[in-house]
């Protein structure tokens, strides 16, 4: 994995959690567990993103 990193080609996973939904829709008031509903993740990722 060192080698692949290297070379450019192993990057991860993608992220599955959109960081600007979660930010749009805590702007417009809605709590983290609406939140995490409306978008199908944990509230603790919710938590997370809004930390971070």
């Amino acid at each position: 994995m060192d080698r692949a990193k290297a070379n450019g080609v192993y990057r991860g996973r993608k992220p599955s959690i959109d960081l600007a939904a979660v930010r749009s829709l805590r702007n417009e008031g809605i709590g983290p567990s609406e939140i995490a509903k409306r978008l199908g993740i944990g509230r603790a990722s919710v938590y997370r993103v809004l930390r971070g």
